[in-house]
């Protein structure tokens, strides 16, 4: 079990170690992070799975809120907003949250004579909402960072900021509120969040600080079973998220880089090779990727053998690409399990930016995501349109390798994502590092993230200093950051070989844990 927050892992352990699948311990992983790590995640927002089971090929769930049935261009310009959408407070609040729903289909994958019940998979998220948990570093950090943003949105400063203080690393935050709406969703099932009170309440907030959402919005909320993307390399089958995610970005990166038949890692031809593949796949992404609904092709269709050898063939291996582009921000968790049966997950949950939108309903607790940010007022494949979803940047990866060996991994951090996992997978499956170890060395990051506007190529001072000089040599634009920064994403990796062995890894830039049971 992997998770960027210890006790999330824990969760999932204690599940596995009461004969829980590694899909209702992911469940439980996914309700104690949205307690213990709220700046990067929640209950309000949306979830993306990858579930391979042994002798089944591999499915997805896409648990992608849709945008509210008021929510049209011509809705928000009646409001005065003709150019962007608010990324903070009730308008930036426009897509239903679906991760509940997502958790829900995943556990009907369980046999039902099998399941635990909710009360033992929420019982540690329950604890930690009643009883409170430290605040992190991260965290404090984090709302001391985007504080300007969030004070003065409607519910957050009696959530999150005890006293009207920004908390301190290693203070305790009780979230009463959210216990409540826990206990209730373990008691009445997961479904109770889309209907009855806890929907009811949810709505009324929404409407009084100015969101589009409505609790048919809420009704109507549904995840999906999905078949993944996949895409065949030379180590093996790759697997992610279908559109509007951009798994078909993280699945292009690697493959493209498979076709260079780069040899040595950490070399100039490894990290180049990685940064143009990246911009090829980014340059398609952001011009085409949507509601698979309104797309002009089907992303799976970009994977096709002649469509990446033609890009591939677009990539220059000692020179870099110029490279103005118009990033996305986005803030996530990502966790991955296995069971003793075989059954790998990759999971992904997020509420796109730190704590959403920021509107916080007080009589449940649950803050909302501001996803729906990431629509575009204006004509093309991802416009704002009632029932829509917007593009996201979670991808859950996941690998089953030629050896046999299923390799789940993942990160959050934006655009961050299909780089960081180009460079964890990379580095193990290719080039022989421990898995560990291909989490834990120095990473970078294209573009921007976390609301920073450089569109550098950013390296964490970790790296060798030749290979930064040829970098810029090659015209990157490169700029040093910190030697574990939040920057790089906080990645995270679960494997199992053929024989049954479990292995799992953790970032140390995050404050999570890899466990075994």
């Amino acid at each position: 079990m992997s998770a960027p927050h210890r006790a999330a892992a824990l969760a999932g352990r204690e599940v596995l170690e009461a004969g829980g699948t590694a899909i209702e311990a992911m469940v439980a992983a996914a309700a104690n992070i949205a307690v213990t790590y709220p700046h990067m995640n929640g209950i309000g927002g949306d979830g993306f799975w990858v579930i391979h089971r042994p002798g089944e090929a591999p499915v997805g769930i896409s648990a992608c809120g849709q945008a509210a049935a008021l929510a049209t261009p011509e809705w928000y310009a009646a409001q005065g907003i003709t150019d962007a959408l608010p990324t903070r407070g009730g308008m930036a609040a426009l897509t239903a949250p679906c991760t509940i729903r997502g958790w829900g289909k995943a556990l009907s994958l369980v046999p039902e004579e099998r399941r635990l019940p909710l009360s033992k998979l929420l019982a540690s998220a329950i604890d930690y909402a009643e009883n409170g948990m430290a605040v992190t570093g991260n965290q404090s950090r984090t709302t001391a960072d985007k504080l300007d943003g969030l004070k003065d949105v409607p519910g957050f400063a009696g959530h999150f900021l005890p006293d009207g203080n920004v908390p301190e690393p290693g203070q305790l935050l009780r979230q009463p509120a959210l216990a409540k709406t826990l206990k209730t969703l373990a008691e009445t099932g997961l479904d109770s969040f889309y209907s009855g009170p806890i929907a009811e309440a949810h709505a009324k907030t929404l409407e009084e600080v100015g969101s589009p959402l409505r609790l048919a919005d809420f009704v109507a909320c549904e995840a999906e079973i999905v078949t993944p993307l996949t895409v065949e390399t030379s180590h093996g089958k790759l697997y992610n998220m279908i559109a509007p995610t951009q798994g078909v970005a993280s699945l292009m990166i690697l493959a493209l880089f498979d076709r260079l038949g780069v040899t040595e890692g950490e070399s100039f031809a490894h990290i180049h090779g990685l940064v143009e593949s990246t911009k090829q796949a980014f340059i398609k992404r952001n011009a085409e990727l949507g509601d698979p609904r309104t797309m002009e092709t089907p992303a799976q269709s970009w994977l096709e053998d002649e469509r990446l050898d033609a890009m591939a063939a677009k990539i220059d291996r000692e020179t870099a690409l110029e490279w103005p582009y118009e990033p996305k921000d986005g803030d996530t968790i990502w966790m991955g399990a296995a069971d003793a049966d075989g059954t790998v997950v990759s999971f992904i949950q997020s509420v796109y930016w730190e704590f959403g939108s920021g509107v916080t309903c007080p009589e449940t607790g649950v803050y909302f995501q501001n996803r729906g940010a990431g629509f575009s007022l204006a004509e093309g494949p991802n416009q704002l349109a009632p029932g829509k979803r917007p593009f996201h940047t979670l991808n859950p990866a996941l690998a089953e390798l030629n050896d046999g060996r299923v390799l789940a991994y993942g990160t959050m951090g934006g655009e961050g994502q299909p780089q960081t996992q180009s460079a964890v997978f990379s580095r193990y499956v290719q080039f022989g590092m421990d898995l560990q170890e291909a989490v834990t060395a120095p990473r970078w990051l294209l573009g921007r993230t976390w609301g920073d506007e450089a569109t550098s190529l950013k390296l964490e001072d970790r790296f060798d200093p030749a290979l930064v000089a040829s970098l810029k040599a090659a015209g990157h634009d490169v700029e040093l950051i910190p030697p574990f920064s939040d920057l790089a994403g906080h990645a995270g990796a679960v494997l199992r070989h053929p024989n049954g062995l479990l292995e799992a890894a953790s970032d140390p830039r995050a404050d999570g844990a890899a466990l075994s049971y």
